[in-house]
């Protein structure tokens, strides 16, 4: 099992890459993690996570329910919010894996060579800023940088873009990586399976992102399904 690359920028949409870690590390895989500046500012808005990116610790991100306070944004959003162990039931098959964590101006990292392996790489959530940057071809930071490599080397690459609404220059990139192979993948959760809370939502997300993973999971129930 090789290795995925997970990205997290500066959009709106922090609980789905939150979510998406819990789920991928259950799912027994290693998760090469990095995160931009503008993402901990959205971290701490939206979730009240605080992180520091020279100080990076798992705990910063994933805290445990007992951690949390009961006014923390994050348990707020999702009551029912599972740790890492009780996520188990959504797979058929589960072993823990791992985070390492990789600075974004990190270049000697090594997801920013084309000979590093992985399975693929999700940015989650994708801004605006960073999408442009990769349709342009810019290598400026190590997310970017990354993002480049699978494009060259013709792996997947999810983007989950959180904007709205949309300019013609947004929709332009947006084709522009699609035309590359890119799988746009914007957060817009269906509602055919019936949610009852913001968790179900952003498992819908989160679920649609492991299907493009080739991740087999039970986060919702699909279309068709008695």
């Amino acid at each position: 099992m090789h290795d995925l690359v997970v990205a997290m920028t500066g959009a709106s949409g922090s609980i789905y890459a939150v979510r998406l870690l819990e789920v991928l590390l259950v799912a027994g895989h290693t998760v090469h993690l990095t995160i931009s500046k503008s993402a901990t500012l959205v971290l701490d808005r939206e979730l009240g996570l605080h992180v520091d990116l020279d100080r990076f610790n798992v705990s910063q991100l994933l805290p445990q329910e007992s951690e949390l306070g009961d006014d923390s944004a994050l348990l707020t959003l999702m009551p029912d919010r599972s740790a890492l162990g009780d996520v188990s039931s959504i797979f058929s098959d589960t072993n823990t894996g791992k985070i390492v964590y990789h600075h974004y101006e990190d270049f000697g990292a090594g997801i920013a060579s084309g000979s590093f392996l992985t399975e693929g790489m999700v940015i989650c959530p994708c801004s605006m800023g960073t999408l442009a940057s990769i349709a342009g071809g810019h290598s400026e930071n190590l997310i970017q940088r990354a993002a480049d490599v699978h494009l060259k080397e013709r792996r997947k690459l999810i983007v989950v873009p959180r904007e709205t609404p949309l300019s013609s220059i947004q929709l332009e990139n947006m084709k522009r990586l699609a035309d590359a192979g890119v799988t746009i993948m914007p957060a817009m959760p269906g509602f055919y399976h019936n949610p009852h809370s913001i968790q179900d939502l952003v498992d819908f997300v989160v679920g649609r992102i492991c299907d493009h993973l080739g991740i087999q999971h039970k986060l919702f129930k699909r279309w068709g399904d008695e």
